[in-house]
């Protein structure tokens, strides 16, 4: 079925039915009222799937569909059209252009997360290109496939687009067929298995994947600001964003008061009681939850389920560490603890009710030694994955996991170890932004940065010094809202980029044209025999290429 459906789409590309721009122009109308008319259906497909808010879904998605649709079919023309280029003296007179044409028969495997957004963004760059698309979206957010498979050919040409659900069977039969380009989103793994694939037909591909996007914070920031920022960068979508910041590396005099900050803000967006909030969403199914669940410290334990005799004992013992942790800072230097101290700094607000730190300690410690040096250890501070300073709590039933901030993370902690995914907050301490760049820079390059300072010479050094698809500077999130900006990794966070004319050149072959009049015949003065009144002219006109 899935090779029948490639050489289906494959005889209509040829045909020469997806070229015109009428026909491209069509198609985008048509996208646009596809996810304007049925918004509703949307909103509900979405909250079946992951739990979604409806504003988010009409927001971070179905908007952002209907806007790369307009803004792609407003600028074919300008798109589409003869770029004059110079050409060599050598070959005066003469003439060339570059214009672009369709890749032919592309494949878009979009992803659960932002299963609409992530489907049909990259279908309205396709299009506007002028090929032939063939969807597989994930089977993970069944109710939007579906959903998707039955309006796709409502709306759009089902001769030119076509929708494949299943699972990683069928991926697999589309992955053998030769496309013309394939774009994946996803994880890395998986990347790699579609790459492999590609390259048995030498198909380009376009790889958006993730990685552990950090985010520094100083103490020229305004700490309101930066902590209402993370906090809507980080738990929107319930932290299952590929670009939502994985861990903050904040400077000692900023840290606590910043962790505290943000728990304040969480509780601004949705309540003291997150659950209970339509604005928070949930995780996409039992395995992720899971994996998340591991990530936090233990203790940690779905309400369904009773403690453990030996989970009880962890945390209170965590909880006696963490007392004696705080009287002995408090005893050196001469303060109420290190909360008291964060709330001296900036001038920080108290802890709402609910987002008191609470010890929490993971079962394990690491040692002085096999900590890296940008790292600081919080005095009071015991377990890997830091203190909870709020969230940590779970509902293995509805699939919750409440927003969690982490406050002295080590480095060698669980959720330091891999893509968090998930609304899970980790923040670690560091000396400087020079400390917090060397951290990055030992990692694989992520797919977005974030800076929170107003020190020039400070965004300049990460502008200079770190390598990532993306970097914001008191922005998270701002360029996956954007059709202006190229969006892309760099490394292992990904290959390509897309939106707007980046999606546009994605999904195009750039194709050089050159001319020469017949006459007068200026090209024998390169034809052999060469002599030497023919070098020094070849000297002369290299001089002026």
């Amino acid at each position: 079925m899935t090779n029948q459906t490639f050489e289906q789409l494959k005889k209509t590309y040829e045909s020469g039915r997806t070229r015109p721009l009428a026909w491209r122009r069509a198609q985008l109308n048509a996208l646009r009222r596809l996810v304007t008319e049925n918004r509703d259906a949307f909103v509900s497909s979405a909250m079946a799937d992951l739990g979604k808010p409806a504003a988010e879904t009409v927001l971070m998605e179905l908007n952002l569909v209907a806007g790369e649709a307009q803004f792609v079919r407003n600028r074919l023309s300008l798109w589409t059209a003869r770029h004059p280029k110079a050409m060599h003296w050598m070959l005066q007179p003469a003439a060339g252009w570059t214009i672009a044409e369709p890749k032919g028969v592309v494949l878009i495997i979009s992803p659960w997360n932002y299963p609409v957004l992530l489907a049909l963004e990259p279908m309205a760059d396709a299009l506007a290109a002028g090929n032939a698309v063939c969807l597989k979206p994930s089977e993970l957010s069944p109710n939007t496939s579906k959903l998707l498979a039955e309006l796709v050919p409502q709306y759009l040409d089902s001769e030119a687009v076509r929708v494949v659900e299943g699972g990683p069977k069928e991926t697999g039969e589309l992955l053998k067929c030769p496309f013309n380009h394939i774009f994946y989103t996803g994880g890395g793994h998986v990347g790699k298995i579609v790459m492999r694939a590609a390259a048995e037909h030498l198909t380009p591909v376009t790889l958006e994947l993730g990685g552990k996007s950090p985010c520094f914070v100083d103490r020229t920031a305004d700490i309101n600001v930066a902590a209402r920022r993370i906090a809507w960068g980080k738990f929107t979508n319930a932290g299952q964003t590929c670009v939502a910041l994985d861990y903050v590396l904040a400077t000692p005099d900023v840290a606590e008061a910043l962790a505290e900050r943000i728990a304040v803000a969480i509780t601004e967006f949705y309540g003291e009681d997150p659950k209970a909030s339509p604005d928070f969403g949930r995780i996409i199914n039992d395995r992720h939850f899971e994996r998340l669940c591991k990530l936090l410290p233990v203790g940690t334990v779905p309400p369904e389920e009773p403690s453990s005799p030996l989970v009880q004992v962890a945390s209170a013992v965590g909880a006696a560490m963490d007392m004696v942790g705080r009287r002995f800072n408090a005893v050196t230097t001469g303060r109420g603890g290190a909360g008291e101290m964060a709330g001296s700094a900036n001038n920080a607000a108290k802890p709402t009710a609910g987002s008191n730190m609470a010890a929490a300690d993971d079962g394990a410690t690491a040692s002085a030694a096999a900590e890296p040096s940008e790292i600081h250890k919080v005095p009071g501070v015991f377990g890997l994955a830091g203190r909870i300073v709020c969230g940590g709590k779970v509902d293995r039933a509805a699939r919750y996991i409440a927003p969690t901030v982490l406050y002295g993370t080590s480095p060698d902690a669980p959720v330091m170890k891999e893509e968090i995914f998930g609304p899970i907050l980790p923040i670690l301490v560091v000396e400087d932004a020079e400390s917090a760049i060397r951290f990055i820079n030992k990692r694989s390059r992520p797919l977005a940065a974030y800076v929170f300072s107003r020190d020039h010479e400070v965004r300049l050094t990460f502008e200079r010094q770190t390598s990532s698809g993306a970097l914001g500077y008191s922005l998270p999130l701002g360029h996956l809202l954007s059709s202006r900006l190229p969006f892309g990794g760099v490394g292992a966070s990904g290959i390509g980029t897309y939106h707007g004319k980046a999606g546009f050149l994605t999904f195009s072959h750039v194709k050089t044209v050159v001319t020469k009049p017949q006459f007068p015949d200026t090209l024998r003065l390169v034809y052999p025999p060469f002599n030497e009144a023919k070098a020094k002219l070849f000297d002369i006109i290299a001089k002026f290429s």
